[in-house]
C-alpha cells in the first residue's frame, strides 16, 4: 500500500511538471479573404488582414512565452491586405516591418492554419484569442458559422479576448439577447476613420459598415480616441482597440490580461 502511494504521488508530480513545461497556448483567428465588394458590388477591392495588427500582437505575445496557433474559416492561409504595407501603418515599430513581412511569406504555421471547425473542437487549449482587424474578416468571418460559437465559448469561460479595429465587429454576430458582452465598453474603428477610409482609400462603400452603431446596437459602449491615434480600451476579459496605430496601446492591455489567466 506504501509503495502504491508513493507511485501515485511521484506520477502526480511528474504529471503536475510536464504540464507546467508546456507553454500556454493563445489562438489568433485570422481572414482569408481577398476581395471587399463596394458600391453595392459595382466595385472591388483587395483586402486581407492588416499586417501591422496582426504582427504587433503576435510577436508581443510569442515574446512573453505563450505558443501561438492560428485558424482561418476553411483552414487556408490568411490573406494580407496590401494597403497595410504602406510605411504609414509601421509608425509605431518600423524596424518590425521587414520581419513580419517574412513572417507572412515563410512561416510554415502561419501557411497552414486550421479551419474553424477544428478551432472550436480544440477550443479549450487555449488561454486567449486574438482577432486582428482588416477588412476581410467583414466578408469571411462576419459570416461564419463557428465564429459566434468560439467567441461565446471565450466569453463565458472569461479567458482573455483581443479584437483589434474591425474585429469588434464580430461581436454583433451573436445573439443580441443573452449576447455575453452585452454591457461592456468596447473600442473599434471609429465613425470618422471609416469615413475616411471610404472616401480617400476604398473610394468606395462595402456593405458591411458603421461599426460603432452596430455595437451599441447590440448592447455595447462604445468609445474612441482621436481618430488616427493610438487607443485601446479594457473590460473584465475583453481588450478591443480601434485602428492600425494602436499596436502599442492594445498590447499594454492584453498582455497582462492573459497573465490573469
Amino acid at each position: 500500500m506504501k509503495n502504491r502511494t508513493i507511485f501515485l504521488l511521484t506520477a502526480m508530480l511528474t504529471f503536475q511538471v510536464a504540464a507546467k513545461a508546456q507553454p500556454q497556448k493563445v489562438l489568433f483567428v485570422l481572414s482569408a479573404e481577398d476581395t471587399l465588394p463596394l458600391n453595392k458590388g459595382k466595385k472591388e477591392r483587395q483586402t486581407g488582414v492588416f499586417l501591422n495588427e496582426f504582427y504587433f500582437a503576435y510577436k508581443a505575445v510569442i515574446s512573453e512565452g505563450y505558443a501561438v496557433d492560428f485558424a482561418t474559416p476553411e483552414g487556408k492561409k490568411p490573406i494580407i491586405d496590401q494597403e497595410s504595407l504602406r510605411e504609414g501603418y509601421w509608425k509605431e515599430a518600423p524596424v518590425l516591418k521587414a520581419e513580419a513581412v517574412d513572417f507572412w511569406e515563410t512561416s510554415a504555421s502561419f501557411s497552414s492554419p486550421m479551419s474553424l471547425s477544428e478551432a472550436v473542437d480544440r477550443k479549450s487549449e487555449y488561454i486567449g484569442l486574438v482577432i486582428p482587424g482588416g477588412q476581410g474578416l467583414m466578408v469571411d468571418l462576419y459570416y461564419d458559422a463557428m465564429l459566434p460559437i468560439l467567441l461565446e465559448a471565450f466569453a463565458v469561460e472569461k479567458k482573455a479576448i483581443g479584437l483589434i479595429c474591425h474585429a469588434p465587429a464580430l461581436i454583433t454576430t451573436l445573439p443580441k439577447e443573452n449576447n455575453p458582452f452585452a454591457g461592456y465598453t468596447v473600442s473599434s474603428v471609429s465613425p470618422f476613420e471609416e469615413f475616411y477610409i471610404e472616401k480617400f482609400i476604398m473610394k468606395g462603400r462595402p456593405e458591411n459598415r458603421r461599426i460603432a452603431r452596430q455595437l451599441q446596437k447590440t448592447g455595447l459602449k462604445y468609445k474612441s480616441g482621436w481618430p488616427g491615434k493610438g487607443y485601446a480600451i479594457r473590460d473584465r476579459n475583453l481588450v478591443s482597440s480601434q485602428n492600425p496605430y494602436s499596436g502599442a496601446a492594445f498590447n499594454e492591455k492584453f498582455l497582462p490580461l492573459l497573465s490573469e489567466f
